[in-house]
């Protein structure tokens, strides 16, 4: 056992439910990291502290909303807590919370800094509430005087063209990657709409049992798929359950040193959970450009570099943290990882972000501290993290282990030349002739089917975007039917081009 073994040695996370328009995106964070704080049972832990990374809040990425936000917010949390620490961030993307730990890892062992804080939080539904009800958030736009040094992963990840078609919505892209993936394994629809309902029903007993969850209920398939009770279609085939949570308030923050510092600051080494592996990579960046629609080549490296690293394998893992934020996500990932959606092991520790919450960038952070929470519980195993940012985009994975283990940094090899070298179509925007569906959803408004989205391939090999009519009989081809293979005519317009069977 080496003494620069990373470690996460404290985590604390907080979920409101009063909706209280004085409480700040920096209160909740601070709440969070004195919960982290005080479950290190470590007073000399905060002077050990010299960085202070914190994830960028949700809506920095919506320009109506960004001045409301706080600026520089680690300046603040920093200053709270007195600490004397170096401060980072990043741009965007639910991989966030998993790159950071994995690189804060890489200085922890390399001696370039002590003992790290992460702390991220969201307040969603205090934001929409107060904005609905007229409430003054005037005290969120204040900041610290410093700027954090930013870590990079700012990407823009929509292509304008998805922009025009809707599809910058996670809502609409999602579904789509569902009717790939149905098509890929040749489901019929009872099959199918019985796999995604089981994904999430075993997700949401997860989150019944679990008191940081938005929503501790536990849903059987039948009422995963029933539109009854408020439970309306969103994009066909998701229900509104089957979608992340985005209007919640919580925050997480975990605190990682090495094993050797923990043991000088006197920390229990039952508290220590050792990081034993972490990678990251990302996909093509617009989604409409992708190698197809039912698969992560990026994923599935980064999960066999992290496991590689780590010394585990996937067999040896007691627990699973994957990204849930649609059906398709948890499909996606599970082939890259090589598991089965039922595997007995489960796939969430804290109920996945349709019923626990998909708090913005943050919510792996919660899947990490429930990661460290749960192997501290079991006193023994090893568990395993996927966080994804984006459209299946950008991925990172950490395994974690109440064992011991090198952080061996040799091993991480360059994964992102092999990935960019990949073949893939282009995207046409304004498309013309004979064209193939790739993968289709309907989006609804008003409980009823509005238009149906394509995405397909063209005779000359190009990606195209399209709107179906509104046309009830054009939107029964895509619900309930797999349409992909199908072909039709497609013509560019002004804004949005149009599929036609």
């Amino acid at each position: 056992m080496t003494d620069n073994a990373p470690v996460l040695v404290a985590v604390g996370q907080t979920t409101y439910r009063d909706k209280d328009a004085g409480r700040t995106l920096v209160d909740a964070m601070e709440d969070a990291a004195r919960v982290a704080l005080d479950d290190a049972a470590c007073p000399a832990l905060a002077s050990a502290i010299d960085a202070v990374v914190t994830v960028p809040f949700m809506m920095n990425a919506v320009p109506q909303l960004a001045p409301l936000m706080t600026p520089n917010p680690g300046a603040l949390l920093r200053d709270r807590l007195g600490l004397d620490a170096k401060l980072y961030t990043a741009g965007v993307g639910g991989s966030l919370p998993q790159f950071f730990v994995n690189r804060f890892a890489d200085r922890l062992v390399a001696g370039e800094c002590r003992a790290v804080m992460i702390a991220g939080s969201e307040l969603l539904a205090t934001l929409f509430n107060a904005m609905r009800n007229g409430q003054d958030l005037s005290a969120w736009a204040e900041g610290g005087a410093e700027s954090a040094e930013s870590l990079g992963q700012d990407k823009e990840m929509t292509h304008p063209a998805e922009h025009a078609h809707g599809l910058f919505e996670p809502i609409n892209v999602y579904p789509l990657f569902e009717s790939a993936l149905r098509h890929h394994r040749g489901l019929d629809s009872d099959t199918h709409l019985n796999l995604i309902a089981g994904i999430t029903s075993r997700a949401s007993r997860v989150a019944a049992d679990n008191p940081y969850a938005w929503k501790q209920e536990a849903l059987s398939p039948e009422e995963v798929l029933s539109t009854d009770n408020g439970n309306r279609m969103i994009s066909y085939p998701y229900t509104k359950c089957m979608n992340a949570i985005l209007q919640v308030d919580m925050a997480a923050a975990v605190i990682m040193t090495t094993a050797g510092t923990a043991r000088e600051l006197g920390i229990d080494s039952e508290r220590m959970i050792y990081l034993r592996g972490g990678a990251e990579a990302h996909d093509v960046e617009y989604f409409a450009e992708r190698v197809d629609f039912h698969s992560s080549p990026a994923l599935r490296a980064v999960g066999r570099q992290a496991l590689s690293m780590s010394g585990l394998s996937l067999d040896d893992m007691d627990l699973f943290d994957l990204y849930s934020c649609f059906p398709s996500a948890v499909q996606v990932a599970c082939d890259a990882l090589g598991l089965t959606v039922d595997d007995p092991r489960g796939l969430t520790v804290t109920g996945g972000l349709t019923l626990f919450g998909g708090p913005g960038n943050n919510y792996s952070l919660h899947g990490i501290a429930e990661m460290v929470s749960r192997l501290r519980e079991r006193g023994r195993g090893h568990g395993l993290v996927n966080a994804n940012g984006g459209y299946i985009t950008k991925h990172a994975v950490g395994v974690y282990s109440t064992e011991p283990g090198e952080w061996d940094t040799s091993q991480r090899v360059d994964l992102q030349s092999a990935l960019d070298a990949m073949p893939h179509p282009d995207l046409e925007t304004r498309p013309q002739g004979r064209g193939v569906i790739e993968g289709h959803c309907v989006r609804y408004e008003g409980g009823e089917p509005a238009v149906g989205i394509i995405v397909g391939r063209l005779d000359s090999g190009k990606r195209f975007l399209a709107h179906t009519s509104a046309d009830p009989a054009v939107l029964a081809e895509l619900i309930g039917a797999d349409a992909v293979g199908r072909e039709g005519t497609v013509t560019p317009g002004e804004t949005t081009n149009l599929f036609e069977f």
